[in-house]
């Protein structure tokens, strides 16, 4: 009975402190980094929304009908992220100016290019 009292096992209150630390630790590093890429899905969902919505335009066109389409509501809250020139339409696209929850009008004209963003 003495022996089953004294054979302690078990972490000490300084090893749980550390393990808490390292894990806060971690945590902190990571946060930034899952938003960062979350920040890039919903700017990549955006652009293949834009290039729907023109390729949707250029079928009205094609069918006679108005060339004009819109994109669902927009995902990301700001395109100052954007690192590369994406062209669409015949458009240049470096920057998205609209901002979340806007909608975006595609015009395409006779020759197939963007005439208003």
């Amino acid at each position: 009975m003495l022996k089953k009292f004294t054979n302690k096992k078990g972490f000490t209150l300084m090893e749980m402190l550390i393990v808490v630390a390292i894990i806060a630790v971690l945590v902190a590093i990571a946060i930034p980094t899952f938003n960062n890429q979350l920040e890039k899905s919903r700017q990549s969902a955006d652009l293949a929304n834009v290039r729907a919505a023109y390729s949707e335009a250029v079928v009205k066109q094609l069918n006679g009908e108005t060339p004009t389409a819109t994109t669902p509501k927009m995902q990301s809250d700001s395109w100052d992220k954007v690192d590369k020139t994406i062209k669409i339409g015949g458009k240049n696209i470096t920057a998205i100016t609209k901002t979340k929850d806007a909608v975006l009008t595609i015009t395409v004209g006779e020759d197939g290019k963007i005439t208003t963003p």
